[in-house]
């Protein structure tokens, strides 16, 4: 991928990986599920995306609470316990020689269905499981350079019409923000709750410092990212101010930094905002490269 905020170094072993379709191994090309399954017809399903890190999974206890929580409120039982979920993540990287500069992606969907329908009692299998581990190294993006943003006309919605805390299948709303965004030339869309404050990215979570403060949504309409909720402790535990609040994109146009976060490729700095620069001052300490140097730390210790 040349653009966006996930950017990736192409690796030719991706051709020849093992993907692990419900404990199974099966080469690249000939991974295939049913097309009566749930995540296929209705995108009935919930995931996560979990890196590899020096041979361990990176705040692996909170991506399969968070998964199995999203489960738990779809009313689908995913079949197998989270430590025998956890096992088969390993397996699979195992079983693809793989160490470090991983990304995994772990699906869960309902299952196969006997007819296209939604009703969950129409599903006559047991959960379908997909892991596909890949040799993913985000291409470095430096701070001055950053990436750009542009502010989607589709909000996050009320969780009475689709709970924005849910990580499922059915991305449909931020996709139409991606798409805008990329007709606007920019790398990922900005996305506003429905009073208007900003709320989070199309696939990762936005803050700015003003200041001494990190500021981000209050996270009543987006995912608590395992990333956003590592940087909120992370400015917790080292006296940095750290707010969780409403805030307007006039707020966003003036602040000193900008950016954003996600599993792939941690903290990377945000540098255009709907043709805004955020430039910080060079005269002053960047509080944003501090907090990069804190969550490289984190992860080292994650799998401690």
């Amino acid at each position: 991928m040349k653009t966006g905020t996930h950017r990736y170094q192409t690796d030719p072993r991706n051709q020849s990986i093992l993907i692990n379709i419900n404990g199974e191994l099966f080469p690249r090309a000939e991974a295939k599920i049913s097309v009566f399954d749930s995540g296929f017809i209705l995108g009935d399903g919930v995931w996560e995306g979990i890196r590899l890190h020096h041979g361990k999974l990176a705040f692996i206890d909170q991506h399969i609470k968070r998964l199995y929580a999203g489960a738990k409120a779809l009313d689908m039982d995913i079949g197998i316990t989270p430590q025998a979920l956890v096992q088969r993540l390993m397996d699979t990287c195992n079983a693809n020689d793989m160490f470090d500069g991983v990304h995994i992606r772990l699906m869960v969907t309902r299952g196969e269905k006997s007819t296209p329908y939604q009703d969950p009692r129409a599903t006559i299998s047991a959960a379908t499981i997909v892991i596909i581990a890949e040799h993913k190294t985000p291409v470095k993006i430096d701070n001055s350079e950053g990436v750009s943003l542009f502010t989607s006309h589709v909000r996050r919605g009320y969780p009475d019409v689709q709970d924005p805390k849910l990580n499922t299948h059915s991305k449909l709303n931020c996709i139409f923000a991606c798409i805008q965004a990329t007709k606007a030339l920019a790398d990922e869309a900005l996305m506003l709750d429905p009073h208007g404050f900003v709320a989070t990215c199309n696939s990762t979570h936005f803050f700015i410092i003003r200041g001494e403060e990190v500021w981000t949504s209050t996270g009543d309409f987006c995912l608590d990212g395992i990333t956003r909720r590592n940087v909120i402790n992370l400015c917790k535990t080292n006296n940095i101010p750290v707010f969780e609040k409403n805030f307007s994109l006039a707020e966003v146009y003036s602040a000193d930094e900008a950016f954003i976060t996600g599993t792939f490729a941690g903290l990377t700095a945000v540098k255009l905002v709907d043709g805004r620069l955020i430039e910080p001052d060079s005269s002053q300490p960047s509080l944003l490269l501090r907090l990069q140097t804190l969550y490289l730390e984190l992860i080292e210790k994650s799998g401690e």
